[in-house]
């Protein structure tokens, strides 16, 4: 698989150039020799003969950071002063802080604020515990909470490791949903501990957000809580995963005319992204679907690296009691939902599919199969990277529901809010918008959020949630 340059690996390399013609030049061909994406350019001063420039290139990786550099430093007359890591850059200090909504320039304000007018609000919230939603942060509060045991592609790198990605996630919450999300990050694995935790800091907050907690132990976790809070609790890595998978697969029914009750699925992947779709389809109606682990498909009656958990999905799911490998469960299935590990399908195992096969290859940062070798041979292509069209990204989910799910002051989470944030983030897009390359709209799409918010408070006055 071949692999270009990204803004994950962006430097800016600062140079002191001999000012003299076509001598920048050798420097934009050295950086295009050695596969380096060019970026900005910008004059940092001039000296007397000398021009001081900061270059920002993007890579492909560290080492491929390293290589331009180094090409750079081989040029006569130019200079390598420093180089500075663009992502690093970004997350130095954190990337979040907490901003006063009201200001204190005096006394007057600080008796509001503070003691001793504080104090009245107290005690109005001891009387009505409800008016915490309106006196206080709780009403546009989310805690973002993980033990660091799976993060993204990293798997269990520890708590403090975890951070920076629990900072991303509140910078999106609060960049497009408006919510305050903080942190939280636990140095325990033991579930019992992680339950207590969160139901002891739950009074501040309006819901929790799970974020990447290792199966299986986040399926007890996410149902202990939810059965024992009275504030909405998500684990996103199953059911944000899990709603955009269905708005996508909505749109691709939508595209090929199809009725997506009757397609047949395999997904990879027997872990929370992949038990948590596998239900969501469930519940929309489509009844052929295999799960498939590393061990083959998964089966009642299975015995090998089985677990409670996994024994409830065979209950559920493969109704035709298929036994084999993932290659020869694709063979006649309309739709391959991959969330699992990467390159585990080949081009052949997708010519093995149906007429107009759907694949949605979403391990991350490497896909089950490479986009390149897939789009040939496929009808419909999604992945969980954004250098590819159709990124299947939890970021169209996760703000639009907890946006929801505040305005609402619900007090859980059902499958009717997830079919309807589904179902409002597929149909953002009109038929004659829907194409090969478009089937989900970006994460940028500002009509998102408040589709999925409208569409998910709804939902959940509709199903009794609603405290307001």
């Amino acid at each position: 698989m071949t692999i270009i340059p990204s803004p994950s690996y962006s430097i800016t390399i600062r140079v002191e150039i001999e000012n003299r013609i076509g001598k920048f030049s050798l420097i934009a061909n050295a950086i295009s020799l050695s596969g380096g994406d060019l970026g900005a350019i910008d004059i940092v001063r001039v000296e007397k003969g000398k021009v001081v420039r900061d270059i920002t290139v993007n890579a492909r990786d560290e080492r491929h950071e390293k290589e331009l550099v180094a090409s750079i430093r081989d040029i006569d007359g130019v200079k390598v002063l420093r180089v500075m890591d663009r992502t690093f850059s970004a997350h130095e200090g954190g990337k979040i802080e907490i901003h006063n909504k009201v200001p204190i320039k005096d006394r007057e304000d600080l008796s509001k604020v503070y003691t001793p007018g504080v104090a009245r609000i107290c005690n109005d919230i001891r009387e009505n515990k409800e008016h915490a939603y309106r006196y206080t942060i709780k009403g546009n509060s989310v805690a973002i909470l993980t033990d660091g045991t799976a993060v993204l592609g990293l798997g269990d790198i520890g708590p403090e490791a975890a951070m920076p990605v629990m900072e991303g996630k509140a910078m999106i919450f609060k960049e497009f949903a408006g919510i305050d999300a903080f942190p939280i990050a636990l140095r325990t694995k033991d579930p019992e501990e992680i339950i207590n935790t969160v139901k002891n800091i739950s009074p501040a907050f309006g819901g929790i957000n799970l974020e990447d907690i290792s199966a299986p132990r986040c399926f007890e976790i996410e149902t202990r809580l939810r059965r024992e809070l009275d504030i909405p609790v998500i684990h996103d890595d199953q059911h944000g995963t899990a709603v955009v998978v269905l708005a996508a697969l909505i749109n691709a029914a939508r595209l090929l005319k199809r009725d997506i009750r009757k397609f047949r699925v395999v997904i990879a992947g027997a872990g929370a992204a992949g038990s948590a779709t596998a239900r969501m389809l469930l519940y929309f109606g489509i009844k052929d679907i295999i799960v498939c682990d590393r061990n083959g498909a998964v089966y009642k009656g299975r015995r090998q690296d089985m677990n409670p958990y996994k024994r409830m999905l065979a209950k559920i799911t493969n109704p035709r009691k298929f036994r084999g490998s993932i290659s020869d469960a694709m063979k006649g299935a309309d739709v391959f939902i991959g969330l699992s590990v990467p390159n585990i399908i080949t081009p052949d195992d997708i010519r093995k599919m149906s007429k107009e096969p759907v694949v949605f290859a979403l391990a991350n940062p490497d896909p089950e199969i490479a986009p390149e070798e897939a789009l040939p041979v496929v009808r419909v292509l999604a992945t969980g990277r954004s250098d590819y069209p159709n990124q299947i990204n939890n970021m169209l989910s996760f703000p639009g529901i907890f946006r929801g799910l505040l305005d609402a002051r619900a007090k859980g989470v059902n499958e009717e809010v997830k079919l309807a944030a589904a179902t409002a983030i597929a149909h953002i897009l009109k038929d004659d918008e829907l194409h090969e390359d478009y089937i989900i709209p970006s994460g940028f799409d500002r009509r998102v959020v408040a589709a999925v918010a409208h569409a998910v408070a709804e939902a959940a006055k509709r199903t009794g949630l609603a405290g307001r």
